[in-house]
């Protein structure tokens, strides 16, 4: 069975200040509508891989993984509270502009996303969703908390942050639950001059359209490097499975789908050429190899593991260009009439899980490809050397990661 909880957290200070009080609104349910499943995450630029690439930058030799849709929403979210220069850097490192058009479109296009995601779903789960812990003594502006519950269904808790243990223990009860215990303690230390805590979670469990035999998995080598092998037990199934050979970005592709609209997509460099993969993968090319997949008969090799990520984005994202709302200088003017309230921290954190019982499939366009003809005989994929996991549903990329380390 595949885990895969992911929490987005941000922690909202404000620095010696006489506030003012605010009753906190009632939480508002959420949205129902008839299952869609069309819509992608809206963006222009390539966020996802952008992001992925300074996380990897960061991360030299490590496990990486993260949800480009949890970050992104945050960040979407974040900008409903910022004004001038500080929105304008959240949004063009979203791919969108200051104009209402675009910074609608981006809003519009979350919520109609979560609409559709949040449907229940026959062979997987997926859980997606926001909360704001706020402080009722800070005055946070209607129209933004008006927003946070219409456009992205964020839930809203009263807390009070002068009893900073019983604020944190709130907190991350809430995120345990939701994240059914997969993240737990998530705020170690939280201070009196906190005011909000803004939760961005996604919870994806799901098993294998057919399973791996737990008969066939053996203990096998993994070459972390060329001259570091490790033993991890290494499962392994005969069947047909999406297949394409890229010889382009010289990469082999294989697609794994789950019981439900998703796939796991899993990407072996050539020997000698993660990096050349890394530099010159993109939405772009991922969404031709959904398209153009074919079913292929293989003799499948993949490592059990369960890995995390865990990321400050304030240290993160700068390298991209949004910086100024983790400073001093931020303008939060949309969210609370308060001067000095400033973001102090942007934490992520993702847990992937992978063994014989599974996940999920997908599909999406275009074609530049070079692909070995179907033949009938088997062709062996063992994935013993460090490779790139990305879970998509429809035209979603909602985790990515890198296994270095199984």
């Amino acid at each position: 069975m595949k885990l895969v909880p992911v929490l987005c957290l941000m922690l909202v200070s404000a620095q010696a200040a006489t506030l003012r009080h605010h009753n906190s609104p009632e939480t508002k349910k959420k949205i129902k509508e008839p299952p869609v499943r069309a819509t992608e995450a809206p963006s222009s630029r390539d966020f996802t891989f952008d992001l992925y690439r300074a996380l990897v930058a960061n991360s030299s030799g490590q496990n990486v993984f993260f949800s480009p849709l949890s970050i992104s929403m945050s960040l979407a979210m974040l900008s409903l509270g910022a004004g001038s220069n500080t929105k304008e850097q959240i949004l063009k490192g979203l791919g969108h502009s200051l104009q209402s058009s675009s910074e609608e479109e981006l809003h519009k296009g979350f919520q109609k996303l979560l609409q559709e995601l949040n449907q229940p779903t026959k062979g997987f789960q997926l859980n997606l969703g926001s909360a704001l812990f706020t402080d009722p003594v800070v005055s946070i502006k209607e129209d933004f908390l008006r927003t946070m519950k219409t456009m992205y269904q964020a839930d809203v808790f009263p807390t009070n942050f002068k009893n900073p243990e019983g604020a944190r223990k709130q907190i991350n009860d809430y995120v345990a639950k939701q994240t059914k215990d997969k993240i737990v303690n998530l705020i170690q230390n939280l201070g009196s001059n906190h005011v909000m805590v803004m939760v961005n979670y996604i919870f994806f469990k799901a098993k294998w359209q057919t399973a791996f035999s737990l008969e066939n998995t053996r203990e096998r080598d993994f070459h972390v490097t060329p001259e570091t092998t490790v033993k991890v037990p290494m499962m392994s199934r005969e069947d047909l499975y999406y297949y394409l050979l890229d010889r382009n970005l010289f990469c082999k592709v294989v697609g794994v789908p789950y019981q439900g609209n998703a796939t796991a997509v899993l990407i072996l460099p050539n020997q000698g050429k993660m990096e050349e993969v890394e530099r010159g993968l993109n939405g772009k090319i991922l969404r031709n190899w959904l398209q153009t997949f074919i079913k292929r008969k293989l003799e499948l090799f993949l490592p059990k593991f369960s890995i995390e990520g865990s990321y400050q984005l304030e240290k993160i994202l700068p390298r991209m260009g949004i910086s100024e709302v983790f400073t001093s200088h931020a303008n939060l003017s949309r969210l609370s009439n308060h001067s000095n309230i400033e973001i102090s921290e942007m934490v992520h954190r993702a847990v992937v899980e992978v063994d014989e019982a599974g996940t999920r499939a997908a599909a999406v366009t275009k074609t530049n490809f070079m692909f070995r003809s179907a033949r009938r005989v088997s062709q062996m994929i063992m994935f013993d050397r460090p490779f790139l996991l990305t879970i998509v549903e429809n035209k979603n990329i909602l985790f990515l990661g890198k296994v270095t380390k199984p």
